[in-house]
């Protein structure tokens, strides 16, 4: 007797995340362990050096800052770095909220449709070859000084490495996912919204981390060629008055920002895909 449609979608998830399962195998606390902690260690003796060699080497104050001396300058200025560094947040946030929906309909367009994909993939290359130091200014004649140019230019900059691993993310799911949905019943439409990309979804995320990386620096670099408020003008105004400690201390913040904006997408990818072990087949050792 025929599964209802109900049914027949659950079994198509069901045996998708099987599959999927199989392919990515869960990573052992231990394993996260051993990998983070060599890291942690390692920019602990580079900062330790790095204090020692300022300090015994007595090296300049204007011309490298000792992490003590980018502590104490954070602290210090903190009534007017938090609202530069909450400006520069939400113009790259946004931003790279932007690119990252467009950039999955996209793909999905590019990887459904021949011609598109000929006709504005090369576009999308061609404007990650833009300099944003040549395309600043054309967004302050159209936006003036405002955050929405930021945005803009963030969310341009930001796009393409989504647009790009959610195409090949797509093009890489084996045929035989698509062959089980379509035998149980599925059509063409849900089979690419509920399986296809499910599978490419850990290809996705990786687009998005690549894309965060710098969307922050983005949205400093675009302030520091024309703002009103932001770290890009705070670090021009560290820069004109030879404040080395003050450039160092909007350099952790953006550093600071890039990492929460990782810690938002691990923890979202895990809501939205959940822990490999979970969808683990438990008859695959019986098989």
């Amino acid at each position: 007797m025929p599964l209802p449609a109900p049914g027949r979608k659950h079994v198509i998830v069901q045996k998708v995340r099987c599959l999927v399962a199989q392919r990515n195998h869960p990573t052992a606390p231990s394993r996260t362990l051993k990998r983070y902690v060599p890291t942690c260690v390692t920019v602990a003796v580079l900062l330790v050096a790095w204090q020692v060699w300022v300090v015994q080497g007595h090296v300049p104050s204007t011309l490298l800052a000792s992490p003590t001396a980018m502590v104490q300058s954070m602290v210090r200025t903190w009534p007017t770095l938090w609202p530069a560094t909450v400006v520069t947040f939400w113009e790259g946030f946004l931003g790279f909220a932007i690119a990252v929906a467009l950039g999955v309909l996209l793909g999905i367009g590019l990887y459904c449709s021949k011609i598109a994909h000929a006709a504005f993939y090369p576009l999308l290359v061609a404007a990650q070859t833009l300099p944003l130091i040549s395309v600043a200014p054309l967004f302050l004649i159209w936006f003036g000084f405002e955050p929405v140019g930021k945005v803009v230019i963030v969310a341009l900059f930001a796009i393409f490495p989504v647009v790009v691993q959610t195409v090949r993310g797509l093009e890489s799911v084996p045929q035989y996912y698509s062959d089980v949905a379509l035998t149980c019943g599925a059509t063409p439409s849900w089979t690419l919204w509920h399986v296809k990309l499910r599978v490419a979804a850990p290809a996705i995320f990786g687009g998005v981390r690549v894309s965060a990386a710098y969307v922050f620096a983005t949205a400093a670099t675009a302030e520091y060629l024309g703002a009103r408020k932001g770290l890009g003008i705070w670090l021009q105004s560290a820069y004109n008055s030879f404040q080395t400690p003050l450039i160092f201390a909007a350099t952790i913040m953006i550093v600071l920002m890039t990492v929460v904006l990782m810690v938002i997408i691990h923890v979202a990818e895990r809501v939205i895909l959940g822990n490999p072990a979970d969808n683990a087949d438990p008859d695959a050792d019986q098989l």
